[in-house]
């Protein structure tokens, strides 16, 4: 599970600078200001995400069922949050209408915030 972590991590971390680079060069010129900064608030919770996991994945006693749901938690969350931020930040762009997506942005935040708490009660 340790490895794992880790390379959820490392793979949230490659899409981070990818998606990140991509918005910095692609989307300065086709998003508004506003949409970007929303977009670049998804990468920057992808990337917190990104080194929580693999200090998890190199600290973490996956032994104990709090840190496992905590890995479960901020992976599915972060997903949740980042993704949908990229798409709703995208959908004027794309011509979609992703508004469904807007309550599943502060769930994927609720989510994260359960596994950061889930880590500090296995601390105790």
């Amino acid at each position: 599970m340790n490895n794992i972590a880790m390379m959820t991590g490392t793979l949230f971390g490659i899409l981070g600078i990818i998606l990140g680079a991509f918005g910095a060069h692609a989307l300065k010129k086709i998003l508004s200001e506003d949409k970007l900064a929303s977009f670049e608030v998804g990468v920057r919770y992808q990337m917190y995400t990104a080194f929580f996991l693999l200090i998890l994945g190199s600290l973490g006693d996956f032994g104990t069922s709090l840190v496992v749901w905590s890995y479960y938690l901020v992976t599915i969350g972060t997903i949740l949050f980042s993704f949908s931020i990229y798409l709703l930040s995208l959908a004027n762009y794309l011509k979609r209408n992703f508004r469904f997506f807007g309550p599943i942005t502060p769930l994927g935040g609720l989510l994260m915030i359960l596994g950061w708490g889930c880590l500090l009660i296995s601390l105790f």
